[in-house]
């Protein structure tokens, strides 16, 4: 399981818009990994719209989006165009990247237990350290949270801070 202060393991997804999508896409940026257990669902579609949203400011962070799920690409495409979503969302069907970072997970549902992605975020560093995790999100307010972080990052680094997730915002 991936946890702070690993360094990301490298990967290749395909990805909505007939792409593949990689690690290297994002060298030497902020990238923002976040599983999500479906696609065009209520808290999944809310969580994705976020971070469309959020783009402008990700994007003075130097910072990108990548949403995983076990969708396929076709289902992926469909939320993207339905939602209009403008983040990279990429597809893990054999949920090799849910595994490495211990997010697919058993769960249950009306007394059923089944395999599923557990929403998780995981903040990887300009020089590939994942320097935040979290498990069990919450969707609403997520976006903001973690453009929060990225700032706070950011100004910590600038000033040589090594206890940046203690900084006030």
């Amino acid at each position: 399981m991936i946890n702070v202060g690993d360094i990301c393991p490298d990967f290749e997804l395909p990805a909505a818009g007939e792409t593949t999508v990689s690690l290297k896409d994002y060298s030497g940026r902020y990238l923002v990994l976040y599983f999500y257990p479906r696609a065009d669902t209520p808290g999944c579609t809310t969580q994705a719209q976020d971070f469309t949203a959020s783009l402008p400011q990700l994007d003075k962070l130097n910072a990108g989006v990548l949403g995983v799920s076990k969708d396929p690409v076709k289902k992926l495409d469909k939320f993207a165009t339905k939602r209009e979503l403008k983040i990279a969302l990429a597809s893990d069907e054999e949920t090799d990247l849910c595994e490495q970072f211990g997010v697919f997970k058993e769960k249950s549902m009306y007394g059923k237990t089944y395999m599923g992605i557990e929403r998780s975020t995981f903040l990887v560093s300009p020089d590939d350290e994942i320097i935040y995790a979290e498990r069990k999100v919450k969707a609403k307010g997520h976006a903001d949270k973690i453009l929060d972080l990225i700032q706070r990052h950011a100004n910590a680094n600038a000033k040589g801070d090594p206890d940046w997730l203690e900084m006030s915002s």
